[in-house]
């Protein structure tokens, strides 16, 4: 009743795969000024860790449809699974059109819990990055909170249970599992330094536990009003150190130290 009462209007009923849906998030995103300010609080996160890479090469989005990336980052391609307009491709993450050690980086947002074989992904990857790159995301975490939040208010599967890092492909945004950063990253750390020895691990963050939630993300009324972004930011600041048990997300930096 919670989420029904909450729900967005112009996101009622729509069909998570259809390409439609993606650019309206998109006009959603930026005609609500708090959650625009979080997005850009995030673009400004992966411009940070761009601005401090060794290598040379253009970068590449997955999952561009709804954002604005590419007004930020220089010399970077804009992609998703389907097309969508002002993308400069349309190409699956596990099978990317670009030549070998061609990307500096591979950024996302909210990506990498919908590739339904993540694995595929990291091997194909590690073909794209040279040594020195980097792929950056920022991702959904199950803390304590994020797990309540995430199976009582939000749409997509999040099962932090969940035996392997694959689920079934039922549709680019409608197959998910939204715990699958942090078992891949967390619970299942060793399996990933061990399977993918080519990637070294150099940032889990948790953070956010309120900022997604109040602002009523894309699929939700915003709770409050734009001009207390400030505000909101001020109280993740002073529970930062509790971040590890609330945050929402995660910001993970893989580096690519091997061939």
């Amino acid at each position: 009743m919670l989420k029904k009462l909450l729900e967005h209007p112009l996101t009622r009923g729509l069909d998570l795969d259809d390409p439609q849906t993606t650019q309206l998030r998109r006009r959603i995103i930026r005609s609500k000024p708090f959650l625009r300010s979080i997005y850009d609080d995030w673009y400004d996160w992966l411009a940070s860790i761009d601005d401090g890479l060794s290598v040379d090469g253009w970068a590449l989005e997955l999952g561009s449809g709804a954002g604005w990336l590419d007004e930020v980052l220089p010399r970077l391609i804009t992609s998703d699974v389907f097309e969508c307009d002002g993308l400069k491709l349309v190409a699956d993450a596990r099978r990317l059109p670009v030549p070998d050690a061609s990307l500096r980086a591979i950024y996302m947002v909210d990506v990498l819990h919908h590739i339904p074989v993540a694995k595929a992904f990291l091997y194909e990857a590690a073909r794209c990055v040279p040594v020195g790159g980097v792929i950056a995301m920022i991702e959904p975490w199950n803390s304590t909170w994020g797990r309540w939040v995430y199976q009582h208010l939000h749409h997509e599967p999040f099962r932090p249970d969940a035996e392997d890092w694959s689920f079934p492909g039922t549709g680019p945004l409608s197959g998910a599992n939204g715990a699958l950063p942090w078992i891949m990253f967390e619970r299942d750390r060793e399996r990933f330094e061990t399977e993918h020895a080519g990637w070294r691990l150099r940032t889990v963050q948790p953070f956010m536990p309120m900022r997604y939630l109040v602002s009523g993300g894309v699929s939700m009324r915003a709770l409050m009003p734009g001009w207390s972004t400030g505000l909101w930011r001020g109280v993740e600041r002073l529970t930062r150190s509790q971040h590890y048990r609330l945050g929402m997300f995660a910001k993970v930096v893989l580096e690519r130290v091997a061939d």
